[in-house]
Order: C-alpha cells, then structure tokens, then sequence
C-alpha cells in the first residue's frame, strides 16, 4: 500500500545519488514540484529518464543533476530547444552528460516492457535511421514471417515520478487528460512516488480516468499546483508565457543561475 508521506520526505526516502529516475508526463501532468525538490536536496550522478526532457530536465541537467539522459525529443514544446540541455552536450556546463536518444514510440515500447516486466519490446521503427546505431536497440527476426523488426530493451528506472489530479487516503491515485506514460512508469519501476493536486475522501471516477491503486504506488505526496508551469487539466492551466520566458532566459548561464537560485533553490523545502 502506498504511503502517504510529505513531498521532502518521499524524496528523501526513495531517490537516491546515481539512481536511474523517470519523471514522466507528456505536456500535460509535468512533476516540476518533485524535481524541484530533488534540486533542492542536492541529489547528484542521477540518470534522467523521459520522453520529452521538457523545462524541468533542463533545469535539473543545467543544476548539475543529471550524468546521463535517456530521452526522445529534447526540446521546449512548441517554443524552441533547451538551451541548458544543449549547453551540457556542446561545452560541458555545468557538467558533462551522457545521452541515449530514441523515438517515441520506442520509449513508449520500452516503458511498457519494463511494466509487463519483460526483458524487452518488439516494434516496427528505428530502421533506416542513426538510432539503429546510436541506441540501444537491435534487429530481430520475427520467427513466424521471417520480417526484420526492432528490439528495444526495457525500461525497468529505480524511481518513476509522476503527477497526478487526486489520490485518496489509501492512496489510490487517479489522473485524467493525455495519459502519456505515466501508469506504465509507475508498474515498471523499482519505487514510485505520485505527486496529486489534492487528496479525498473518495475517488471520483472521471470520463477517461485512469486509475493506478494503491498497491503498485510506494508513496502518494500532495503538492497542490505541483505541475506548473505545465497544467492539470481540470484544475490548473498551462503556463504557455513561462514556456516563452524560459526559452529566452535559460540561454544566459549567470541569468539562469540566478533564476534557479531565487526561485528553486530560495524556497523552503516543502512542509506538506
């Protein structure tokens, strides 16, 4: 059964230097409360897990966090690129970082072979593209018709870190909206940590809702607004200026220093 503990605690507890760490979210349900607080905890040597790096992994990859990142798509969503995370590849600021890059849909293979807890997924993609060289991914043959398809090994990080709309008090978490991965994070991972916008007494089943119970969860945190300045639909709404702002500030290294300093680093630890 999940425990309900606060977002400093939970952190504390389950992510740990050099831990492989997933904090997913596809646009929508971002867990910017949580890796913020792993920033601010100091956590180093961690291996960085997700989709679409997205802001947060540019603020954590540009406070020195990450050694390596597993990702597809490395840029600000509908904005530009992640002027920390290039920064890193091309000078090595504030710190080298390795990369695996892959597609989409093989990170989404990869996360649901980690979750069926298989040892890997067989799809359709990466031929005819660098990736079959530059990733971890072989050829296979399908032993029924003899075509050539691609293996990608699973993904199985030692913390998965997810957002969500509600939990109750048992820690049943429910999320609604673009569901991303976040259900299959959670199933492949070693621990889990959901962050919720609130905690009730009762479950609500909403249209599209996806429910992910108690007993496959380590630890439900309550961190109200804790996805901005991505959004949780229903509740809170994108921050789209942020994204702008973002894009334009982080390519200075003293003004996004300073920036994380004021507004990540400057704020308490969380209480809740």
């Amino acid at each position: 059964m999940a425990e309900l503990m606060s977002l400093s605690d939970a952190v504390a507890e389950l992510v740990s230097d050099g831990d492989s760490v997933a904090l997913e979210g596809f646009t929508h349900l971002i867990p910017f409360a949580a890796g913020h607080e792993i920033i601010r905890q100091g956590r180093r040597e961690l291996e960085l897990i997700r989709m679409t790096p997205d802001l947060l992994y540019d603020q954590m990859i540009g406070m020195g966090v990450a050694r390596r990142l597993v990702f597809s798509y490395g840029g600000n969503p509908g904005v530009g690129g992640l002027h920390r995370f290039r920064d890193a590849i091309e000078h090595d600021w504030p710190r080298p970082v390795e990369i695996e890059e892959h597609s989409h849909a093989g990170m989404a293979n990869r996360y649901a072979a980690g979750a069926a807890h298989l040892p890997m997924a067989v799809m359709r993609g990466y031929a005819g593209t660098d990736l079959m060289a530059r990733s971890t991914v072989a050829p296979i043959t399908c032993p029924f018709t003899g075509e050539t398809l691609t293996a990608v090994p699973a993904l199985r990080p030692d913390v998965a870190i997810v957002h969500a709309q509600e939990a109750d008090y048992e820690g049943n978490v429910q999320l609604w909206g673009i569901p991303g991965v976040q259900k299959e994070a959670v199933l492949a991972a070693k621990r889990s940590l959901v962050t919720v916008e609130r905690i009730v007494d009762k479950l609500e089943l909403a249209p599209g809702g996806i429910v992910i119970p108690s007993w496959v969860i380590t630890a439900v945190a309550e961190a109200p607004g804790g996805s901005r300045p991505s959004y949780s639909l229903g509740l809170t709404d994108r921050d789209n200026d942020f994204y702008k702002f973002w894009d334009k500030m982080s390519r200075d290294r003293q003004q996004f220093t300073e920036w994380m300093n004021e507004n990540v680093l400057g704020k308490e630890l969380s209480k809740r």
